[in-house]
């Protein structure tokens, strides 16, 4: 049996969160869904997996919420269910940068496709930097790019302040598995006075998903986040 992964975030304005939680919890247990759904007041972050029927039912549900209804995915596939149980969590950030004032909605870096991706990185004045953790970076990564060795996604902050200068780094292209941490540190680095900054549409996942192989310039694996499961690039629809 083929299973499916569905990878997901949105930052959104979400009310009454526990309530939702509660919702989720039993929507999950009924569908047989495993995997993490992370519920704050700014939003959603998630990667579930199951039969695909029943992954369309949490999402038909979630898109019947009003500031959820153009909910974007990515899909994958594996023939195991790469997660043991289902967490559905409340936190006070949907990925946690820790630095206040920082509204994504409000500013965030230039989305580029995953087909624009490869010439973007190609230029010789774009800076690239991978903006996970260095667990995941060790997998795998984009050829060239910079790894900042975090341990956790707050100290990018740290990096940036004793690595990074507006006035020598022009162009900064990031990216990240899914696309949510690229939208909290390119709002992050905007603040900061760094002008051009670029972040990859829907992360790793969909370069993966999109781009064929022989053109790709991923080098390695990817990690998926709840138990340390890795995706060879092989096994990415295309």
């Amino acid at each position: 049996m083929q299973y499916m992964i569905v990878t997901f975030y949105k930052f959104a304005t979400l009310n009454n969160i526990y309530s939702l939680q509660s919702t989720l919890k039993q929507l999950c247990k009924e569908q047989g869904i495993v995997g993490t759904i992370l519920l704050a007041e700014e939003g959603i972050n998630s990667t579930l997996a199951g039969k695909g029927e029943n992954i369309n039912a949490i999402l038909l549900y979630l898109r019947s919420l009003q500031p959820l209804s153009n909910l974007k995915c990515t899909y994958s596939y594996a023939n195991i269910l790469p997660f043991k149980k289902t967490k559905i969590l409340i936190k006070k950030e949907i990925v946690a940068l820790k630095v206040a004032g920082i509204d994504p909605g409000i500013k965030a870096g230039i989305p580029v496709t995953p087909e624009a991706w490869n010439d973007l990185i190609s230029e010789p004045d774009v800076t690239v930097i991978d903006t996970r953790n260095t667990y995941e970076i060790e997998l795998g990564t984009f050829k060239g790019a910079l790894n900042p060795k975090t341990r956790k996604f707050r100290d990018f902050p740290a990096y940036v302040k004793a690595n990074l200068d507006p006035a020598k780094h022009k162009k900064i292209a990031i990216f990240c598995t899914g696309g949510i941490r690229c939208e909290k540190a390119s709002s992050y680095l905007l603040e900061q006075g760094f002008e051009n900054v670029y972040q990859l549409q829907g992360g790793i996942l969909k370069y993966l998903e999109k781009i064929e192989p022989k053109n790709s310039l991923w080098e390695g694996k990817c990690f998926i986040f709840d138990n340390r499961i890795t995706l060879e690039e092989d096994n990415i629809l295309h």
